[in-house]
């Protein structure tokens, strides 16, 4: 009889629990994670400051719990369905071209580069999460470069942590211009951003390929445009590695461990 009371009673508090959640990280991602208020959040909820606590016991916990939120969910939309591509420039441009699209969606504001800026400054562990989710997001970034060199599709001597750096760059001023100007200006120029870092760190051999399908690139950007960053269809065309292990995808433990804190 026991296990019968307990199961629902903890499946309504974990519900409750996500509601709470979804709610902190809509307030997050509009008005920043120091913009939340246990007072406001328990209106939007229709609970009391107490029933808010009862689930997070404390203002700071809530936090952590919103920048975790945000990690596991910038996980699941970018991340993983990279890991379902191909080693190589192929995987790497769909990780851009995710990135992208979740600053698209997420029109209000990116949580965790808003986060990002919130805590560059303010030493805590609230910072140390920040700080802990961008160097595996740019670690993730740099290993997805580093298939692409052992392919053979970059430079043997190009680096794959300032490929990462270069990246993250872009993205975060795509964050900035599509909440400040125009987003499809800025997506567009991100775009080229990042077609223009690949082609500087392409393989002589390559090079010849490139700026024929560059020019390719050039004719179709005057037709409708699609969801998809054109950088990975540009990556797609080229030349790749013969090797079997670089079209196969990365090992479970890469997919589980990156997933609970991409």
């Amino acid at each position: 009889m026991t296990p019968m009371v307990c199961k629902p009673a903890t499946r309504k508090g974990e519900a409750t629990r996500d509601l709470i959640l979804d709610h902190a990280y809509a307030i997050a991602a509009k008005d920043g994670v120091e913009g939340l208020s246990i007072g406001e959040l328990a209106t939007a909820v229709g609970m009391s400051k107490s029933g808010v606590f009862a689930h997070f016991g404390s203002r700071q916990d809530l936090q952590i719990a919103v920048l975790q939120a945000a990690a596991s969910r910038f996980g699941e939309a970018v991340l993983i369905p990279a890991l379902r591509k191909p080693r190589g420039l192929e995987r790497l441009g769909e990780i851009v071209s995710g990135w992208f699209d979740w600053v698209r969606d997420n029109r209000t504001g990116c949580l965790i580069m808003g986060a990002v800026s919130e805590y560059d400054s303010r030493p805590g562990p609230l910072r140390d999460i920040v700080v802990a989710m961008i160097e595996r997001w740019r670690g993730d970034t740099a290993r997805a470069a580093m298939h692409a060199i052992e392919a053979g599709q970059l430079r043997a001597d190009a680096d794959p942590r300032q490929l990462a750096f270069e990246i993250f760059g872009v993205a975060l001023a795509l964050h900035q211009d599509t909440r400040l100007f125009d987003p499809n200006s800025a997506r567009e120029r991100a775009e080229r951003a990042y077609a223009g870092l690949i082609a500087a760190n392409l393989p002589m051999s390559l090079r010849r390929g490139e700026q024929a399908t560059s020019s390719a690139a050039a004719s179709a950007s005057s037709e409708p445009s699609s969801s998809k960053l054109a950088t990975p269809r540009l990556v797609s065309s080229e030349p790749t590695s013969s090797e079997p292990a670089s079209s196969e995808p990365t090992s479970s433990e890469s997919v589980s461990t990156t997933a609970s804190a991409a």
